[in-house]
């Protein structure tokens, strides 16, 4: 596609400086925006007001700018979808909320995180928790009762149904809602808006018609894809991109100091450090510099690796 209709986005959470791994993603979401002529919005992902802060927000903006990877809407540019940052898109998650509590499918969950982590409770292979339904069959009077002592999240009943998608990179992926992720959260109880609920309202809103993110995320796809459906919603399509990893097999994380940006621009330019993540996704046959706007020729989804990436001794640290 080459007519701009194609929309990408930066949907970074403002809680720290960006990582190795947040820079290789948000490079391939430019790169496979921009190579179909196509726009990038930045959405602020600030719901937790407890861990992000505005400065954080601004030094993000100040990053993306420093890498090359300039965006066309959002963030402090604004534009015709504002606000661009979540903590000020709480009503359109409520709205969201109650279509589906007109659908009958929202319960209230009296849950603690302990009964949830519990050695009971049915666990993913990933680690996560499968909710087992346990406040799914309260009576009216039941929840009014609970909610004396403890404020309720919100949950969405899903069924025995599978959901299956392409995803632009991976390939098929299919999940069983009930049986791979249970009834999963809308809203916590302590009234922050749930990451399934406020990225499908908000790429919906804003025209994304791509999300590339890390493949961490694939298995939150299908939950998406259901609420888009519920919503009356049209999807975007998702790439789900590799993690990079340590050279002793540990996912890179914002703990990793070391790794991130202010340090990683203390080693290199910024040029450098581009040409050495683009050489990781197969686009730059060395690791020599590289401007973003330059890798727009080499794109391509079927050079990128499928498979994790183990991050080279000396390449960046």
């Amino acid at each position: 596609m080459t007519n701009g209709a194609e929309r990408g986005r930066f949907a970074p959470s403002p809680s720290g400086r960006m990582h190795l791994g947040n820079l290789f993603t948000s490079l391939l979401a430019w790169l496979s925006a921009k190579s179909a002529g196509g726009q990038v919005v930045l959405r602020i992902e600030d719901l937790d007001a407890g861990r992000c802060t505005w400065a954080c927000a601004d030094q993000l903006e100040a990053d993306y700018r420093t890498l090359s990877l300039f965006w066309d809407e959002g963030g402090s540019v604004g534009g015709i979808n504002e606000p661009y940052y979540q903590s000020g898109r709480g009503a359109r998650y409520a709205a969201a909320l109650g279509l589906l509590r007109e659908k009958g499918l929202v319960y209230p969950c009296f849950c603690t995180r302990a009964q949830l982590h519990a050695a009971s409770a049915p666990h993913r292979e990933d680690g996560q928790t499968i909710y087992p339904g346990t406040c799914r069959g309260l009576m009216p009077d039941q929840a009014v009762e609970q909610a004396k002592t403890r404020s309720p999240a919100d949950r969405l009943r899903v069924p025995d149904r599978e959901i299956a998608f392409e995803d632009g990179h991976l390939g098929p992926y299919a999940e069983n809602l009930a049986r791979d992720c249970g009834d999963f959260l809308l809203r916590r109880s302590d009234g922050l808006w749930a990451y399934q609920l406020a990225v499908v309202v908000d790429d919906a809103a804003m025209h994304v018609t791509q999300v590339v993110r890390g493949s961490d995320l694939l298995a939150s796809t299908p939950r998406q894809l259901y609420l888009y459906e519920l919503l009356g919603l049209t999807p975007p399509k998702f790439y789900h991109a590799p993690l990079l990893l340590s050279p002793d097999g540990r996912r890179l994380s914002k703990r990793d100091g070391d790794l991130s940006l202010d340090a990683l621009l203390s080693r290199s330019t910024p040029e450098e450090l581009v040409g050495k993540l683009g050489h990781l996704a197969g686009l730059n046959p060395s690791a020599k510099p590289r401007t973003p706007e330059s890798l727009l020729a080499e794109f391509d989804w079927q050079r990128i690796p499928k498979e994790d990436i183990f991050v080279p001794t000396g390449l960046f640290f």
